[in-house]
């Protein structure tokens, strides 16, 4: 269906094409992005995929029309990277398929999804089943942008980057035509869609994906501490994670406040998660045993012993840091400084955030780094240290004071500007350099080359910059 009259070219796409000025063209804009904070760029045609097949229409159309084309699943990339001024805007959002093929003799158990599908609905399709796969710790995140991006998932330090679990891709390229992608098929381009984000030259239709086995026993615990124990809390807890088996996922959540726990005060926290992915439960009560163990366990202001959850449960945990109907900026660092030194720096910018919601996000260890989970792939990890800072608050009045506040706390921590960054979550348009620094420079000059192969008249728009 049309949102434009006549015969046109275009008018074989089955979904809906709306033009800017047309009825409709607010609403489709702004669903491109989940964060409530909508960038003011405005693309001249927004087209909506019914099916796979308008995908090939659509570039093929933006192409005729000499407009740039851009892409989005879910529209959670914090930067708006998917609205750009003039050009096609083709939104993925209805191709949602899940379909999963058990194993057999020959071959191990797949799931095919479409880009819109998201972590939370390829979860439930999942574990009745018995597997699993590292699907992103925020359960409205579309598969899409996070595979595309690399993908640092659920249980990531033992199954490695999600994108290690794409076995191949279908993609349509810049010339229309429909391609297969995997380690013998293009390989070029199957090697840079496990990484390069926001900058892919191509629109990936549809993922086929290697499943693990659902982990039998699965469980987590936290301690949370006045934000004053930063330095003995980071030392002692990243010592710790590094030591445990791969399966246990550790992280800290800074928050400028806590809820009342007992008889301490709300204040400035820092907490400590630690999740097992374990095969019985004995194994996962012994990987968190250290926790239960703190040396200093006596000044923890809450503390929740181990317990028994599900993929599921750790979705909705996690979605409540990230709440809908708010505005976000984010930013990211990879940095060869350690977690004490990093979060130690940033931590009084934590206690004075303008918005309590805000956090900075730091997983020890994020991702595996053995040679085999990131082979042929543009993404790799690129520091000691990771973390992610979040500014989340819901007034417009406060976009520049919040977006502020995120800018001068990541300053803390990359006081020399030379830090790495993640392209899922890095602040895009802080700094023209950010792209750059999102990978190692062999895989940036590679992506290049293959982005002027595969699209040589840059229909798609590349990495938003400032």
């Amino acid at each position: 269906m049309m949102g434009s009259r006549g015969p046109t070219p275009g008018a074989d796409i089955e979904g809906t094409l709306i033009r800017r000025g047309e009825a409709g063209y607010e609403r489709a804009r702004s669903a491109a992005v989940w964060n409530e904070r909508r960038p003011e760029r405005y693309p001249e045609v927004v087209v909506r995929a019914a099916a796979e097949a308008d995908v090939a229409r659509a570039v093929t159309y933006a192409r005729t029309k000499g407009l740039r084309v851009s892409t989005y699943s879910g529209g959670h990339n914090w930067s708006g990277s998917p609205l750009r001024d003039q050009g096609l805007l083709l939104d993925l959002s209805a191709l949602r398929e899940c379909r999963v093929t058990p194993a057999t003799d020959d071959h191990p158990a797949t799931a095919t999804v479409q880009p819109a599908a998201t972590g939370q609905e390829l979860v439930a399709a999942l574990t009745p089943r018995e597997l699993a796969f590292p699907v992103g710790h925020c359960p409205t995140v579309a598969v899409g942008g996070f595979l595309l991006s690399g993908g640092l998932g659920w249980n990531s330090r033992a199954w490695g980057a999600s994108c290690a679990g794409v076995r191949e891709i279908r993609a349509v390229t810049a010339d229309g035509r429909t391609v297969t992608c995997s380690d013998t098929e293009n390989p070029d381009l199957f090697w840079a869609a496990r990484g390069a984000g926001p900058g892919f030259c191509a629109v990936v239709t549809r993922f086929r994906l290697a499943l693990k086995p659902l982990p039998a026993s699965i469980m987590t615990t936290s301690l949370t501490f006045p934000l004053a124990e930063v330095a003995r809390v980071t030392e002692w807890a990243a010592h710790t994670a590094l030591g445990l088996p791969p399966y246990v996922e550790v992280s800290f959540l800074l928050s400028p406040s806590g809820p009342q726990a007992d008889s301490a005060p709300a204040g400035p926290r820092i907490a400590v998660g630690a999740t097992a992915f374990a095969a019985t439960r004995g194994e996962a009560l012994q990987a968190l045993q250290p926790f239960a163990d703190c040396p200093f366990g006596e000044l923890a202001v809450d503390r929740r012993p181990a317990a028994p959850t599900s993929f599921a449960a750790l979705h909705e945990g996690a979605g409540a840091a990230w709440p809908p109907v708010h505005r976000y900026a984010a930013d990211t660092l990879w940095s060869p400084e350690s977690y004490a030194t990093q979060l130690t720096r940033i931590a009084d910018a934590v206690a004075r955030a303008p918005s309590g919601k805000s956090l900075v996000l730091a997983p020890v260890q994020p991702v595996s780094e053995h040679p085999a989970l990131l082979r042929n792939m543009a993404f790799s990890p690129l520091g000691a240290s990771y973390l992610v800072c979040y500014a989340v608050w819901d007034d417009p009045a406060e976009d520049a004071t919040q977006t502020r506040w995120l800018r001068e706390a990541m300053a803390t921590v990359n006081p020399q500007g030379d830090g790495f960054h993640y392209i899922a979550e890095t602040d895009l348009e802080a700094d023209a350099a950010r792209t750059r620094r999102s990978y190692t420079p062999a895989a940036w000059d590679r992506l290049q080359e293959i982005k002027a192969q595969w699209d040589p008249d840059n229909l798609f728009h590349s990495y938003l910059a400032p």
